[in-house]
């Protein structure tokens, strides 16, 4: 499995090819590179923009700003033909790689003519109790039980999940300190009783260093995509048919919470959402009320 170090060197391959290739092009990375860092994007943002920035003027063999809107276009139809699902692939990254170096130049009305990204308006994926208990008990390594269980239990994302650090856990006060997640966040949640019962049985067979869950190597942390592979071997062994990944078990979390009677401003502080527009999905998923849910049609025929 590859390291994040190695990730990273990857994934600037391009760009790198682009600052020795298309004149300009490294001054156009730096001005990126100083924008994101200054507005506190995470350093992903940067990643993904620049390598679609350095894709684009590899093929034209220049800038993106002397790009003509025909050749644009042409690309951009391209990379949309390559996914079933344009809104998650690449043809996403490219726009909004492109509105942001457009913004920074000041060119604002080449903005305008870039196409519309369609947003995917389906509901999330959820879980219930019965397939929460039997994903967190399938996987064969203890790591792997309570890596998945700790993420239901706190609602976490895989990154936040990933960096999460021994010292985050605070048993006296029974919180889980998030430290500068999304839009550059820190925040507290809840520490199960049960979960902090099983971490510590896994600290002590395990032996962590810094890291809650190591990769490879002690004190570096466990990578989003070796966390995947747990998952997705887990759910095989379990033979769940929904469409799960790492994302469902916080999709889970916040429905569950409001199924038991949470409300959704709180939900939305435990997820650490900017905006409560986007808890409100889940409005969507949960079930209301377990005690009292009925359909029309038995009451159509129920005897008097």
């Amino acid at each position: 499995m590859e390291t994040p170090a190695k990730l990273r060197k990857k994934s600037f391959t391009i760009v790198e090819q682009a600052c020795h290739q298309v004149r300009g092009f490294r001054n156009l990375y730096e001005e990126l590179d100083d924008k994101v860092r200054l507005s506190g994007q995470s350093s992903s943002t940067l990643s993904n923009y620049a390598r679609k920035l350095a894709q684009l003027s590899l093929q034209f063999g220049k800038l993106p700003q002397h790009i003509s809107e025909k050749e644009l276009n042409k690309y951009l139809a391209s990379l949309a033909r390559q996914s079933k699902t344009p809104s998650l692939s690449d043809f996403k990254f490219a726009v909004y790689g492109l509105r942001y170096c457009y913004r920074l130049l000041g060119m604002n009305d080449k903005v305008v003519h870039l196409p519309k990204i369609k947003h995917d308006s389906k509901l999330p994926v959820v879980l219930n109790q019965a397939e929460c208990k039997a994903l967190f008990n399938a996987p064969e390594l203890l790591k792997h039980r309570i890596l998945l269980s700790l993420m239901y239990s706190a609602g976490l994302r895989a990154r936040e999940a990933s960096r999460l650090k021994i010292s985050d856990i605070d048993s006296g006060r029974m919180m889980i300190h998030i430290r500068q997640s999304k839009y550059n966040k820190d925040r507290y949640v809840p520490l199960s009783p049960l979960i902090l019962k099983g971490l510590r049985k896994y600290f002590y067979a395990c032996r962590p260093v810094e890291y809650l869950f190591n990769g490879n190597e002690p004190g570096t942390p466990l990578s989003v995509r070796g966390m995947q592979w747990a998952l997705r071997e887990a759910v095989k062994k379990c033979k769940l048919q929904k469409g799960i990944t790492l994302h469902t078990l916080r999709h889970s979390y916040a429905t569950h919470l409001l199924e038991y009677g949470m409300d959704i401003v709180t939900i939305k502080e435990l997820l650490g959402h900017e905006r409560i527009e986007t808890t409100l999905v889940y409005l969507h998923v949960a079930k209301p009320n377990h005690s009292n849910l009925f359909s029309p049609f038995d009451r159509l025929y129920q005897k008097s």
